[in-house]
């Protein structure tokens, strides 16, 4: 089974408000986001940041791929997490979206990030967020989390119930068929416009087959590359900037095999995208002449 590392505590679910009446309120600069980009959660915040253009509004510090934390989570973030509560029981995990004003914790809660950075920082980037769109945004939301991710664990899971495997493969492929079939007519998933269910599908995506591909047979990731359009649509939205640009392959592999329990399949030698054609490069290190 796919690592699985402790989540944010709900408490954190304050929202920015759209003016200075508002114990939040967007302002440039206030805001700090904490972010991993090895954590699913924190690389959708991280490429809808990069959709916004918001470089020189809201500041990202970004944190070790594998939480260092003995309890899962991050000791960067242990000293806000005390600040926003007091002797808190939990790990210190990421995202965070934090207020330099006060140093405490606006919020750990991925969807209610993402949604106010769109509407209240909107930035020099796409509208992201448009009212018409979100209920539609928030059922995109739910077949990657359930129809994609949960199936692809389940269906992973080692040592599971076959049966069970098998409906939770039939699942997925039905979730990844949805999809198919809808950018069969539109440049993205909800129209000819990219908007935050883009980033949050392009995240799962990449967590399908660098991480969950692994624990799935052959047979079964040959039937996820079956869907030629969407994973056309994964290839295209990579190329861009403020999506490829964020990919750490190596810190999701690192993360992954930090706590997973599982056993790979055949499919971990089925690479279904090349991404590291699209990740960003790392710098070697200069090579020394004699003298």
């Amino acid at each position: 089974m796919s690592a699985t590392f402790p989540t944010s505590a709900p408490s954190f679910r304050s929202r920015i408000g759209c003016d200075a009446r508002s114990g939040y309120f967007a302002a440039p600069h206030r805001y700090r986001l904490h972010l991993a980009l090895s954590c699913p959660h924190c690389l959708q915040i991280a490429v809808t940041h990069g959709l916004l253009e918001l470089d020189d509004t809201l500041a990202v510090t970004l944190l070790p791929a594998v939480p260092d934390g003995p309890d899962g989570g991050h000791r960067a973030l242990r000293p806000l997490y005390e600040a926003s509560s007091h002797q808190h029981p939990g790990p210190a995990v990421a995202p965070v979206l934090s207020d330099n004003w006060t140093g405490r914790i606006v919020s750990t809660h991925t969807p209610d990030i993402v949604r106010d950075m769109a509407r209240r920082f909107g930035g020099r980037g796409a509208d992201l967020h448009p009212r018409a769109a979100e209920e539609a945004i928030e059922a995109v939301g739910r077949l990657c989390e359930q129809g994609i991710t949960a199936n692809a664990q389940r269906a992973g899971q080692c040592g599971g119930d076959p049966a069970a495997r098998g409906t939770a493969l039939t699942a997925l492929l039905g979730a990844l068929d949805t999809l198919e079939r809808r950018l069969a007519s539109r440049g993205y998933v909800l129209g000819d416009e990219l908007s935050l269910a883009d980033a949050q599908l392009w995240v799962t995506l990449v967590q399908l087959d660098t991480v969950h591909r692994h624990h799935l047979d052959a047979a079964a990731v040959d039937r996820i590359t079956d869907h030629p359009r969407l994973w056309a649509y994964a290839r295209r939205l990579a190329a861009r900037p403020a999506f490829g640009s964020h990919l750490d392959l190596d810190g999701i592999a690192r993360r992954h095999h930090a706590h997973c329990r599982g056993q790979e399949d055949a499919g971990a030698a089925v690479q279904i995208v090349d991404w590291v054609s699209y990740a960003p490069r790392k710098e070697s290190a200069p090579v020394r002449m004699p003298g």
